[in-house]
Formats: structure tokens, sequence, C-alpha cells
């Protein structure tokens, strides 16, 4: 279950208070835990639960996580870590009509991907709530029993005319006092079939006057005719979330159910339903405890689903596992890092307020964590070529560079040196601008880990274009020789060589919204996309370049930190994908 260093010290919150308190008070000390999920006659006869805490991450499989997610997975998982509990991975496929295998895949890769584990040598907790479908009917069958549900025929239409407003109470359903014996019938007969969908529906009997409006009778069962992508045919009647969720939560001993603050409203009806049932002896006491804490708001970034399929649907982006798509399949694309989540997720901690997190501190955290782990290479993006007329031709060297400036123990690596090198364009200006520092016409720079070189000149197609640039080299002045440090200069160039460079494709990818808050007022959010939120170029990069492995991260000096594209590059031939650049470039409003 280990991501990270569990022994570094954690900021404590709200959350991790709640925790301490209960740990303290031995609230969950005689919970007993029967190895797997189920009612509370089969917990009771196991031994007491081996883990202090035990929380949980929930996802309904019917989409691609995102970074919002990964925040709930670092406090969930982090705090099971943290505390000697587990954290289960649970699936919350309730819903027949939009769950899919393939979301399932993609998000055990991405809570893997990110560090964490559900299992270890003693328990393996991955979970599907629809394993939960036989409880959750007789849960369902004994809240028709003790008379606190029933089956409405009303109309989706009349029941929401029924229903009340804010300020004004709901009216009860005519059907509301239908007898225990109808009751059970009518859901039998629900469940085998016998009405087409919305024919009827199980609802709690609670308090239709409730200020509360999710107290107002709330519907727990519904008709689908749906085929599940687990159960099949086997059902016809599926239970509602806010019925289904708390009693996954109870059937799974969980201690504390941490959720969004969307959720905070539906806490009566999650405090009533579990305590019912414990009552009634279904569920093991202490019940699960809900806790809401503020949803992951960032700026630049939409994390509505509604809207991230628009992106895909509409093809403003190549799919979910775009580079600049939040979720997190493209986060690992762009070359993002595990442990750069971990480090945001730990900086902007958990509250119950609101916020909005500027994006620059979700880069920051990736620059320093990319900053201490990825090795440094050299790509010239923009090329020009760079003529040293006094090497002699057909000539190369070896100059020998560190593969980090900060990890003697990373090595060293060979840049082969040469007459004819690949610079960057704007390290050459013919008529420099005041305070200009490389290449113009009789100034001198350095070629960084090779020679000092002096400007003499350049050359031009018919449009005027610059088309090389001719230096002179200085023999004795190569960097790690004793004369590299006779002649002083102020510019430091980075360089390859043009005979040993290979060209790659590089994407310099940026910001997908131009906007801190897409659509925000009465805009389009499609109006603030980024029109150069990517750019591909050809660039040519340094030979150990070449056998880049899918993944891999860098420093390409000057640039940023690029990743090898984890599908589009191939053995000898690396796609680049720009990660972050190397500083904050929207700092002042402009890119």
């Amino acid at each position: 279950m280990s991501a990270g260093d569990s022994s570094a010290a954690t900021a404590t919150n709200f959350i991790r208070n709640i925790v301490d308190a209960d740990l303290a008070a031995g609230k969950h000390v005689q919970r007993r835990w029967s190895g797997k999920p189920g009612l509370a006659a089969q917990q009771l006869a196991g031994p007491l639960d081996p883990a202090k805490i035990r929380t949980r991450f929930p996802p309904e499989p019917n989409g691609y996580l995102h970074f919002g997610h990964a925040k709930s997975i670092c406090l969930n998982f982090g705090l099971a870590r943290d505390y000697a509990g587990r954290c289960h991975l649970r699936f919350d496929d309730t819903n027949p009509e939009k769950e899919e295998k393939e979301y399932v895949d993609s998000i055990v890769d991405a809570v893997r991907w990110l560090g964490f584990s559900w299992s270890d040598d003693k328990e393996n907790n991955l979970y599907y709530a629809s394993d939960y479908f036989d409880w959750m009917f007789a849960c369902a069958e004994y809240l028709i029993e003790a008379g606190l549900a029933y089956v409405d025929s009303q109309s989706a239409d009349e029941m929401r005319a029924n229903r009340g407003t804010l300020t004004e109470p709901g009216k009860d359903s005519p059907y509301r006092s239908r007898s225990v014996e109808e009751n059970r019938a009518l859901f039998h007969r629900m469940r085998d079939g016998e009405f087409p969908d919305g024919a009827h529906i199980l609802r709690a009997k609670i308090d239709m006057a409730s200020p509360n409006i999710n107290l107002r009778d709330p519907a727990i069962y519904r008709i689908r005719h749906a085929t599940h992508h687990n159960t099949g045919d086997k059902w016809c009647v599926y239970p509602m979330y806010t019925f289904a969720h708390p009693i996954e939560d109870a059937l799974e001993n969980i201690t504390h159910s941490i959720c969004t603050l969307e959720f905070e409203d539906q806490r009566p009806f999650y405090d009533w339903l579990l305590d019912h049932l414990a009552e009634g002896g279904l569920l093991q006491r202490p019940v699960p405890q809900q806790i809401e804490f503020s949803r992951l708001n960032l700026t630049y970034v939409v994390l509505s689903k509604r809207k991230l399929i628009q992106l895909v649907e509409e093809k403003h982006v190549s799919g979910w596992d775009d580079p600049r798509m939040p979720t997190l399949v493209g986060a690992r694309r762009r070359g993002y890092t595990p442990e750069g989540f971990h480090l945001f997720a730990e900086r902007i901690g958990v509250s119950k307020a609101d916020s909005l997190i500027d994006y620059v501190l979700f880069e920051d955290a990736m620059r320093e964590v990319l900053n201490e782990s990825a090795e440094r290479r050299v790509a010239v993006l923009a090329p020009l070529k760079l003529i040293i007329d006094n090497y002699p031709a057909g000539q190369s060297e070896e100059c020998v560079v560190h593969n980090h400036p900060f990890k003697p123990e990373l090595g060293t690596r060979v840049m082969p040196f040469s007459r004819e090198l690949w610079i960057e364009r704007e390290d050459f200006m013919e008529e420099p601008s005041k305070g200009y520092r490389r290449l113009f016409p009789g100034n001198m720079a350095r070629l960084r880990h090779g020679y000092v070189v002096k400007c003499i000149g350049c050359d031009k197609d018919a449009s005027g274009n610059v088309t090389a640039v001719h230096c002179e080299y200085l023999p004795d002045t190569k960097s790690g020789t004793p004369g590299a440090d006779s002649v002083k200069v102020k510019g430091n160039l980075h360089w390859v060589s043009v005979e040993h460079a290979y060209p790659a494709e590089v994407r310099l990818y940026d910001r997908l919204f131009a906007s801190p808050s897409p659509g925000s007022g009465d805009r389009n959010f499609l109006d603030d996309l980024n029109p150069d939120s990517v750019k591909l170029i050809t660039a040519q990069l340094e030979p150990a370049l070449k056998a880049a492995k899918p993944e891999e991260r860098f420093q390409f000096e000057r640039h940023g930190y690029f990743v090898a594209d984890r599908f589009d590059s191939k053995d000898g031939s690396p796609v680049f994908n720009r990660t972050v650049t190397l500083k904050d470039s929207w700092g002042k409003g402009a890119k």
C-alpha cells in the first residue's frame, strides 16, 4: 500500500483530527472482520479487525479518472497507510446503463500508477458494488417489513410536483399508506420483471415535510431492464446510489467514508439508513461515518465529466489520453509523475472550504519532483547551424557531461563535438539588442562543455534569412582543462553536433485553456481553448536521447522537462512530449 515516504511528517487536517479522536476513544477496536464484505452475522463471526481504520476509493466505472480523483486517491490511501489501516478500491457499478469494462481497467491502472495498492499478502480489497446486490435487496426488504419503505406508483412528474420546494413541504404520495404485504408483493414483482421501467419505484418512508429535501422519502430502488456488465440479466431492479453507497461502506467495514462536499446534504439519509439497518441486526456497529471535504478546483482546467466528454467527442483533443487533458491517463502521457501528484495533494491539503487552486502550484510540484529525478540532456528545438571555420573538417572529439548536476552517482555521458553544430536560433543576433550576451559578430561565448568561440559572421539566403553562423574557436579553452578560465565570457550556449545529432518529433504542450476560468460568466468554455496548446516541431537531439525508453523523463537543458511518449516512441526513435517548462511562463498573465 506504500507510496512515497510514510515516515515523513504529514500535515494535520480536520479529517486526521477526527481519525485521531476516534482512535483515542477506541471507537473501532471491537469491530470484527470476516476477511471479506458481508452482513453483521458474517462479520461478527470473524476475528477482531486487524486494520485500525478502513477507508475506500469508490469510483463509478463510467469514465476516466481526472486530477480531482487523484486528490481523493492520495487522501484515502494515504490515511490508511499512515494509520495502519486498509483502503479498499470499490467499483460503484450500480448503474447498468453507463458502466464499461474499459473504465474499470483504466481505473485499476491509474490507482496503481499513482503508487497505491489495495492488496498485500493478507488481504485483497478490490470490490464491486454489484456483488452486493443480494444483500442490498435484503436491506430493502427489511425496510419494507419495518414499515420504513413503500412502493410508489406515481409518475416521475407527479413525484416531482409533490416533492415540494426549499420553502414548501412536500405532499405524501397516495401510495404511502400501502400495507407491508402489498409493498412486499409489489417489490418482488418488480424484481421478477413484471413491470416496465418507471412503472413503480421503492422509496424510503421518512418525512415529506423535512426541511432537507433529501429526506423527503428518497427513492432507493428503480426498475431498469438493462444488462449489467457484471451481473448480466440477473436483475431488473437496481439500487439508487444514495441507498447503495452507505450499505457498501458498512458491508466492507469502512470506518471513515470520505467524500466531497456535494454529498453533505445526503449525510442525514446516510446516517438514517445505516442506523435503521444496524438496529435491525443487518449491519455491524459502529456504522461508518461520512466525512466531507472540498473537491479540487484548478485554474485553467475543467473537470466536469460532461465537458471532458464534449472535448473528446468533438475532437478538440485527440482522446482521453491527450496530454493536455486533466485525466490521469493524459497526465501520465504528458510526463507528470505520481510523486508530483503526492506532493501537490500534500501541499493543498484538505478542508471544508471550497477554493480555487492556482495551476502554478500543480506545475511547481511537478517541477520540484522532476528537478530531483530527471537526468539532463541537450535538445536544440529551433536549430541554426554553427560552423567553426578553424576546427579541422572531419575531426570530432568527446566532451564528458554529467547526467545530473546534483547527483554525481548518476554518472556521466559523452557528447561528441565537431566542426558543425546545431545551436538555438535565438542564440544569434546579427544586430544584438541591449544586454544580449550570446553570439553576434565580434562577440565571444562559451559552447557549454566545449570551447570558447568568437563569432565572425553569418550566411543568409536570398530573402535575408540567416542560414548559418560562422565562428572561430580558441583551442586552449575547452571546459575541464587548465585553460578553460583563461578567457572570460558571459554567454553560455547549448549545442549538438550536426554529424551525430538526430532529428526527432517533439510536441510542445501547454495549457489547454487560455483563461483561468474556462466558460465563466456567459461564455462557452470552448471559446477559451488555447490555440497554442500544442506545437509540433522537429528538433535536433543529442545522440544519447536516441536510446530513451517510453515514459523515460529528462530535463532538456534550458527548455523544460520532457518525456518519451509511452505509445508513439519506438526503439531507437522516441517521440518527446513537453511536460512542463523550467519556470512558470503564465505568471504575468501571458505566455
